[in-house]
């Protein structure tokens, strides 16, 4: 038994390696290794200064994972959430204090009698649970009846305000109201208090934590690092999925405007065609749809050869898309990772510079990737119910 043990214990490094795939792309060899698996449908990703990183589950749990796969009992003190369809606790987010006050944000399809609600609450970490808890944020009115669109991502701006994405529940004409919390980017304060100079602060008919509004379901967000402007990226219906910049008090459209049609093939009723004065453009659109979550611009020195692109998740196409950038115009795109075979929930650049990945399904995965050997060729590019996900999200 001894010496069957220590054959074992041999072996287990071997083992550890064969996590390692490694697929081609325009940029050089990628190497993706298996950090952690067995999530159940893993949806936000956030770095601890330690190296540890938590990882929401949509169930409802939180979790804590270390550098070398070792994954927590759930984190006591998250919030009950609304686990139903694609709601449930969605991203999660450090305060930019977090070094001083412990600070976590979540998201989350809040329960309400009403039915559910995406809403932000934020508690302070303490070993392996929350303490303090207190909502910060909750979207209004709530919806019943209806499981998709929640949204959510969170970011932080450089000024320490806080941008929540939210999607418009189905109800399309909702994201246009400026009364109601459907389809729209929220900024807010930390506190959850409206900072003065929002858009729509001033307005009685409006509500004040609005930044921008006409979007349909924002799962993608992230400050580009040069301009510290906030990127969204959002599903379109049968197609039309949309990269935007979201600036504020502007109207991005939807459902007046848009690419997309419904999934049983029919025009979409409200809308009127593809551009309309006072609505923005897209920078990018896809079409058909990827159904994208997740993105990360690329602003570190372990691999050159990605510096300044834009990494955005896909479900139902289940690939990463990486995106060169001239500006604010996307001169190429690569598709990378479709033979992983994975519906992509999430994606972040780590603080050693590797692109992390979550992996949505009940077995869910935390994947890193680098480059093994860059190439020295830059890519010479040109320029019924409502399911954006692919099949439920």
């Amino acid at each position: 038994m001894t010496r069957l043990l220590a054959f074992v214990l041999a072996l287990l490094p071997l083992a550890a390696a064969a996590e390692d795939r490694h697929f081609d792309s325009e940029k050089g060899r990628l190497q993706v290794t298996r950090i952690a698996g067995d999530l159940a449908h893993p949806w936000g990703l956030a770095f601890l200064p330690d190296g540890r990183m938590l990882v929401t589950e949509r169930p409802g749990r939180l979790r804590i994972v270390t550098p070398d796969g070792q994954v927590s009992g759930p984190v006591a003190g998250v919030p009950e959430v609304h686990a139903r369809g694609q709601g449930g606790l969605l991203d999660v987010a450090l305060d930019p204090g977090f070094a001083g006050n412990g600070l976590v944000y979540l998201s989350y399809a809040m329960p309400d009698g009403r039915g559910a609600a995406t809403a932000v609450a934020r508690g302070r970490l303490d070993g392996d649970a929350l303490v303090d808890v207190q909502r910060v944020w909750v979207q209004q009115p709530a919806v019943s009846g209806v499981d998709v669109h929640f949204g959510s991502r969170l970011v932080f701006a450089r000024d320490g305000r806080l941008f929540v994405t939210t999607g418009d529940r189905n109800q399309r004409a909702d994201a246009q109201r400026l009364d109601r919390g459907q389809g729209k980017v929220v900024r807010i304060e930390s506190s959850g208090m409206v900072p003065a100079d929002n858009p729509f602060a001033s307005r009685g008919d409006a509500l004040a934590e609005v930044w921008s509004y006409g979007h349909r379901n924002i799962q993608g967000a992230a400050l580009h690092p040069a301009t510290g402007e906030l990127w969204t990226h959002e599903h379109g219906p049968r197609g039309g999925d949309e990269i935007n910049i979201a600036r504020a008090g502007r109207n991005y459209g939807w459902p007046v405007i848009g690419a997309g049609i419904n999934y049983s093939g029919r025009p979409i009723p409200e809308t009127e065609g593809t551009e309309r004065e006072g609505m923005e453009q897209p920078l990018h659109l896809w079409n058909p749809s990827i159904a994208p979550s997740g993105m990360a611009f690329y602003d570190h020195d372990r691999f050159p050869a990605w510096r300044g692109n834009l990494f955005v998740g896909a479900l139902a196409f289940q690939l990463v898309a990486r995106l060169e950038l001239d500006g604010e115009r996307v001169v190429h795109e690569e598709r990378i990772l479709l033979d992983l075979k994975q519906r992509i929930r999430d994606v972040r650049v780590g603080p050693d510079g590797y692109l992390y990945l979550l992996t949505d399904s009940p077995r869910g995965e935390l994947l890193r990737v680098g480059l093994v050997d860059a190439a020295d060729a830059t890519a010479d590019g040109d320029g019924d119910q409502d399911d954006d996900e692919g099949e439920g999200g």
